[in-house]
């Protein structure tokens, strides 16, 4: 006999919906306040948000209580309209990361409207809760698309904007004159047919002073004429990273009472986008910049700031992470201005008026692929060579006619600009490539040595100790690799390279470090750290300054720091301890330029503004 339940089916359970709330909650907190109560901690905070979105998405799938058809529906919506926004997004939203960060970032924006629809919509019949549902995800969707970004920050972090805003080079070719050009451009030899990307005239109106920087800022740039009746000058700063491509001024003292004697703004200009340095010869100074679908390089007044002749390639490079523009910094050497563009352009240009010597293009010579974040290396300039480096590899051009000289080992890739050093009375070129430190012969390019270590994204400069070690470091973005210090020796057999150490208490990733009183100086993340060469030990980690650069004063005992922020901070080289002397804001906006010392006047930049200041000198 069977029987019958009187009281019918049995109520469903109410959906457990506070476990769901607790979680996107914990999310956001992550997300929003973890890099502000600890900077540097962006990647961190992404990471917990991803976490907290599968915990979330294990809850909604066999915890929640909520209808099957609800829980598997709503991620497949999800799933779906990410890949459909993935099309209608910003590009900086959408190529971020490598294409990755929009699913990153949908994450805790998909959380929070599920939760929140699911919550607000609980006592809902099933129609309208679904499409409440779906109405939520879409409003997700619209945000992500209804935005973008300026890049990223050294830690991660994006800079966003609303979509339809100008970004700072829209404004600039909004609001700004152009660069100044010629009324008789001057022709344009290129070294071989090969030689094809598309320029348009180099602009003239006015030409380097030979004088020297202090005596520059007291009298404009001489005219064309006048600068090609005379011998060209030494370079004050003849390029990326100065002399020895060491971030090291000497004879420099600088006054640590920046309350009572400020650093004077000389002038203030806007600037378009890229990461280039500076060049500094007479009364001039030569940089890098994008100008719309022109790919500029400029030469400026350093006393004014105004213009004083500009050349364009045809030629834009762009990603998500660092923006538009050149990576590169001009070198300066012998009249004549050698500079190497995101796309591969090698360009020798006329030091006083722009005028093109000869063109290359470095990617088509030696067959280099486009790396992600575009060709980044500086020209080095050796004896009659200019040698570039198309990621990872090396080439050596005629410095007079552009002419090849010879290729060096393939294999790798990076950012790392080629380093002219001096070991065991050997003269060698180091490129820092992939996981590979390359030692080839000026002369003909012929492999010396070579070491494997940790793979890594070579971007840095190597640095030697006071007795011929070699510093490397091998860094990324997630606070990974460290320093590496090499031995290198050559016997009867000839070179060999072992490593002597390996540290983690200083991890620069694209942030150069320097070598004073045996100890190395750099950044470990956004933290100024110093490390004792004897061992790698860290010595001290202090003071937050992103992900900036430096400069040593070896005669000071000091660090010419400038800050993510656009911050210049004077921080003494000490062993011991962090002791910060000065600060004081120069520049807005993301800066990851290098800045220049010549004399008491330090230029900064980045990919929005380049000003000059000049600083108080101790003793005065």
């Amino acid at each position: 006999m069977s029987t019958v339940d009187i009281d019918g089916p049995k109520p469903r359970k109410p959906p457990r919906l506070r476990p769901g709330v607790v979680i996107v909650a914990l999310q956001w907190l992550a997300l929003l306040a973890l890099p502000v109560l600890v900077p540097g901690t962006n990647g961190i905070a992404l990471m917990a948000s991803a976490g907290a979105g599968v915990v979330l998405l294990l809850w909604w799938l066999f915890l929640s209580r909520v209808p099957w058809p609800d829980r598997v529906g709503a991620v497949v919506l999800m799933v779906g309209a990410v890949v459909v926004t993935k099309r209608i997004v910003h590009p900086s939203i959408s190529n971020a990361g490598m294409g990755m960060l929009i699913f990153i970032y949908s994450i805790p924006l998909m959380s929070l409207a599920l939760v929140a629809s699911a919550a607000a919509t609980r006592r809902f019949a099933a129609r309208p809760r679904r499409v409440s549902m779906g109405a939520a995800i879409a409003v997700a969707c619209v945000a992500l698309a209804l935005v973008r970004t300026g890049g990223i920050s050294g830690e991660g972090g994006l800079d966003i904007h609303w979509r339809w805003t100008p970004t700072p080079e829209d404004r600039l070719l909004a609001e700004t004159p152009a660069l100044p050009s010629t009324l008789a451009p001057a022709p344009r030899p290129v070294a071989t047919p090969e030689a094809a990307p598309s320029v348009a005239a180099s602009e003239t109106p006015a030409a380097p002073a030979s004088t020297s920087p202090t005596e520059a800022l007291a009298k404009p740039a001489m005219t064309g004429a006048e600068a090609a009746a005379r011998t060209a000058p030494a370079a004050d700063w003849p390029g990326f990273r100065g002399p020895g491509r060491d971030s090291v001024v000497r004879g420099a003292r600088i006054g640590t009472d920046w309350a009572a004697s400020p650093p004077v703004e000389l002038w203030r200009r806007q600037v378009g986008p890229g990461w280039s340095s500076f060049a500094v010869s007479g009364g001039v100074f030569y940089t890098q910049e994008q100008r719309g679908d022109d790919e500029v390089v400029s030469c400026y007044s350093l006393a004014t700031g105004q213009p004083v002749w500009s050349h364009r390639d045809t030629a834009r490079f762009w990603e998500s992470n660092g923006g538009a523009g050149p990576r590169g910094t001009p070198a300066v050497s012998n009249g004549r201005v050698y500079t190497l563009g995101a796309t591969g352009i090698l360009n020798a240009l006329d030091a006083a008026t722009g005028a093109v010597a000869w063109s290359r293009n470095a990617a088509t010579d030696t067959g280099a692929q486009s790396p992600g974040w575009g060709f980044a290396a500086s020209p080095l300039v050796i004896d009659d060579l200019v040698v570039v480096a198309a990621s990872g590899r090396l080439a050596a051009y005629d410095a007079a006619t552009g002419a090849p000289r010879w290729y060096g080992p393939d294999g790798g890739a990076g950012y790392s600009s080629p380093q002219l050093v001096t070991i065991h009375g050997v003269r060698q070129i180091l490129l820092l490539r992939g996981s590979r430190t390359t030692s080839v012969a000026p002369a003909d390019g012929a492999l010396l040595w070579e070491h494997t270590g940790d793979p890594t994204v070579s971007i840095l400069q190597p640095a030697l100790t006071a007795d011929g070690d070699v510093l490397v470091a091998t860094g990324d973005s997630m606070g990974g690799g460290g320093i590496h210090r090499l031995a290198v020796t050559r016997g009867p057999a000839g070179w060999t390279v072992a490593e002597r150490w390996a540290s983690r208490g200083l991890k620069p990733y694209f942030n150069d470090f320097v070598v004073h009183e045996g100890h190395a100086f750099g950044f470990d993340g956004s933290i100024l750290s110093s490390i004792d060469l004897a061992d790698g030990k860290q010595k001290w980690k202090g003071g937050r300054y992103g992900h900036g650069q430096m400069l040593l004063l070896p005669d000071q005992d000091a660090l010419l720091v400038l800050s993510e922020e656009g911050e210049l901070a004077l921080v003494g080289a000490a062993s011991d301890q962090h002791k910060e002397l000065a600060r004081f804001k120069a520049i807005e906006g993301k800066t990851w330029n290098h800045p220049v010392l010549v004399g008491d006047v330090v230029l900064v930049r980045n990919a929005e503004e380049m000003a000059a200041f000049r600083l108080p000198l101790a003793g005065h």
